[in-house]
C-alpha cells in the first residue's frame, strides 16, 4: 500500500470532513484527529462555549495552536476546522507536512446536512443561507490556496454522495489500491492534482488556475470577459492547437472574437508584431472594454500584455500560457514588453493581467527542447528561495521530463506560489523581486549575443545559472558542492551547462545592458546560501575569472 505522511482534510463546516476523514483513515491504517474536538478535550469546554465565552478570536488562536501541534506528527489524517485557513501559518504548515484535500459542498447540501445542528456557532443567525454564502466567497480562495486534491462532496442540489465512493475516489488519486486491485501511481508528496495560486495585490489581484483540463471550463474565459468583445493574440504554432477551443465558449457566450495570428519565435518579439496586433484591435473597432487574450508562450504573453496596457491607455487581458516556462513564471508577475536589437525587454511596462488559465495538457504537444527550457526557470525558484523545492525538483527531474501531470502541476504550483509571494511584496523590482533575475544577466547576454532565436530564453537561463552559481562561489558565497548540484541538475533538465564564446569584450558589453543596473555598475543575482539570493555589483577579477571558466 501507498504510504503518505499525513492527509489533512479542509472544507466548510458540514462538508463531510469528520465523515470521510474516519473511513480514510481506516483504509490508510492510519489515526484519525478532528481537530475540533482535539480543542475540546484540551479546553474541557464546547466549540460554542468557547465561541460565547471567549471570542471567535481567541477560539482561531487555539485552532491555530493546535493545528501547528497535530502537523507536527506523522500518519494521521486530520479533519480542520472550517476556519483554520483563515491562519496563514496554518495553512503553510497544512501544505508543508502533508497532503491536503479540499472537500467541496454546496451551500445548499451544507444547509440540509446542519439545519438542525446547534454546535455550529457560525450558523446561529438569522439567516444561515446568507452567512454560508459569505464564507464560501472568503474560505473558496484559501481551501484552493493549500489543496493538493479538490473532492466534490455535495452538489447543488443538497445531496450527499456515497461515501464509500468518495473514499475510493481519493484513495485513486493518492495511489492506493482497492482491495484486489493494482497500485494507480501515486501522488508525489505535496503534489496538485488542480489547484488554484492568488496573486495578493489588493484591488488588482487576480487568480492562476492550473492543472488538466483548465481550458475546458469555458466559465473560466467567459467570467473575466466584461465587454462584449474578445481578441485572441496567438502565432502560428499555437493557434492550429487551441484557438478554436478558447474562441469557441467566448462566442457561445454571445461575445464577438477578434483573432489575431502572429508569427511565432522570439525574433518577433517586436515593434512590427505589436504594430500587428494594434492594427487588429483598431480596424475591429475594439474600444475600452474589449479583453485581450495572450495565448501561446513567454513571447504572446509579454506581448500582448504589453498592448494590454497601452491600447486605449489601458484594457483588461487574460494570460494563457501554453509552455512549462511561461506557466511558472513569465505569465505571472505583471512584467510586458517586447524586445530591441540592444537589450531583452528594454521596452515594456509592468500591467496585471485579470486572470491566467494554465492548462498542463498544452505541455503535452510541446517538443521536449521547449520543456526543458521551462525547467530552467522551475530550478532558479528552488535556487533562490526554496531549498526543499530545490532538493524535491532534484528528486523527480525525470518524471518531470517524462511530463507526468501530478509532478508537472506540482512545480507549477509551487513556482506561481513563489513568484506570486515575491510579486506581492515587490510588483514593480524595487528590491526583492531582482532576485528572479537569477541567471538572466548572464543569459540575455548570451540571447542577445548568439541573435534572439538561437537558443531558447531557458536555455540561456540555465546555462546564466549555472555561471552565476560559479561567480558566487569565487565570492565564497556557496561552495563547490552546491555549484556541481546546480550544473548536474540544469544538465539532467536537459540544459546546457558551458556557455558560448562570445568575446570578452562582448559579454561585458551585453551585460552592460541589463535593468537591474545602477551608475555603470553590472549587478547579479548570487547565491548565499543555496535558497537564498542577493543582488550585488561584483569585483571585475571575478567576473572575468567566471567567464574564463565557463565559456566553452
Amino acid at each position: 500500500m501507498t504510504t503518505h505522511r499525513n492527509i489533512f482534510l479542509v472544507g466548510l463546516m458540514g462538508a463531510g470532513k469528520t465523515t470521510i476523514g474516519r473511513l480514510l483513515a481506516r483504509r490508510l491504517g492510519m489515526e484519525f484527529i478532528d481537530s475540533d474536538h482535539e480543542i475540546e478535550a484540551r479546553t474541557g469546554a464546547s466549540i460554542p462555549w468557547i465561541f460565547e465565552i471567549e471570542g471567535e478570536a481567541s477560539f482561531r488562536r487555539r485552532e491555530a495552536d493546535v493545528i501547528r501541534d497535530l502537523t507536527s506528527r506523522e500518519g494521521i489524517v486530520l479533519a480542520t476546522g472550517g476556519g483554520a485557513v483563515l491562519n496563514e501559518d496554518s495553512r503553510k504548515l497544512l501544505a508543508a507536512r502533508g497532503t491536503v484535500i479540499y472537500l467541496r459542498a454546496s451551500v445548499n447540501s451544507i444547509l440540509a446536512r446542519t439545519a438542525h445542528d446547534k454546535n455550529r456557532p457560525l450558523l446561529q443567525t438569522a439567516d444561515p443561507r446568507r452567512k454560508l454564502e459569505d464564507l464560501t466567497a472568503q474560505r473558496e480562495p484559501l481551501y484552493r490556496e493549500v489543496a493538493h486534491l479538490v473532492i466534490d462532496s455535495g452538489k447543488a442540489g443538497g445531496a450527499r454522495p456515497n461515501v464509500q465512493s468518495m473514499v475510493q475516489v481519493i484513495l485513486n488519486q493518492l495511489g492506493v489500491a482497492a482491495e484486489g486491485q493494482p497500485a494507480r501511481p501515486a501522488m508525489p508528496m505535496n503534489s496538485t492534482l488542480n489547484t488554484t495560486v492568488n496573486v495578493d495585490l489588493g484591488e488588482r489581484s487576480y487568480p492562476i488556475a492550473i492543472g488538466a483540463g483548465v481550458l475546458a471550463d469555458a466559465t473560466r474565459f467567459t467570467q473575466h470577459v466584461k465587454g462584449q468583445r474578445a481578441a485572441i493574440v496567438t502565432n502560428t504554432t499555437v493557434g492550429p492547437l487551441y484557438l478554436d477551443r478558447v474562441a469557441a465558449p467566448l462566442r457561445a457566450a454571445g461575445k464577438e472574437v477578434v483573432e489575431i495570428v502572429l508569427p511565432d519565435g522570439e525574433e518577433y518579439k517586436n515593434w512590427a508584431s505589436l504594430m500587428q496586433v494594434f492594427d487588429a484591435l483598431l480596424a475591429n473597432k475594439c474600444d475600452r472594454k474589449t479583453t485581450l487574450v495572450a495565448l501561446g508562450g513567454g513571447v504572446i504573453g509579454d506581448l500582448t500584455g504589453y498592448a494590454a496596457a497601452s491600447y486605449m491607455r489601458g484594457v483588461p487581458f487574460i494570460q494563457v500560457p501554453t509552455t512549462l516556462l511561461s506557466q511558472v513564471d513569465s505569465s505571472v508577475g505583471g512584467k510586458t514588453g517586447i524586445n530591441h536589437p540592444l537589450g531583452k525587454n528594454m521596452i515594456g511596462a509592468f500591467y496585471q493581467p485579470a486572470a491566467v488559465l494554465a492548462d498542463t495538457d498544452t505541455l503535452a504537444t510541446l517538443p521536449d527542447r521547449e520543456l526543458s527550457a521551462g525547467l530552467a526557470e522551475v530550478i532558479k525558484h528552488g535556487a533562490i528561495i526554496d531549498a526543499e523545492f530545490f532538493d524535491w525538483i532534484e528528486k523527480n527531474i525525470a518524471a518531470l521530463r517524462a511530463r507526468d501531470a501530478a509532478a508537472l502541476t506540482h512545480a507549477i504550483a509551487r513556482s506561481c506560489q513563489i513568484k506570486a509571494d515575491v510579486v506581492r511584496q515587490d510588483e514593480r523590482e524595487g528590491g526583492l523581486r531582482a532576485i528572479l533575475n537569477f541567471g538572466h544577466t548572464f543569459g540575455h547576454a548570451i540571447e542577445a549575443g548568439l541573435g534572439y532565436g538561437e537558443w531558447l530564453h531557458g536555455e540561456a537561463v540555465g546555462c546564466g545559472m549555472v555561471m552565476a552559481a560559479v561567480l558566487s562561489r569565487r565570492l565564497g558565497y556557496i561552495d563547490q558542492a552546491t555549484v556541481e548540484r546546480i550544473r548536474a541538475l540544469v544538465a539532467l533538465a536537459g540544459l546546457p551547462v558551458q556557455a558560448p564564446d562570445l568575446g570578452t569584450g562582448r559579454w561585458l558589453e551585453l551585460m552592460e545592458v541589463d535593468k537591474k543596473n545602477e551608475g555603470g555598475a553590472i549587478k547579479f543575482i548570487l547565491l548565499k546560501p543555496l535558497g537564498t539570493a542577493l543582488v550585488q555589483s561584483v569585483p571585475q577579477e571575478h567576473l572575468l575569472a567566471t567567464l574564463a571558466e565557463c565559456v566553452g
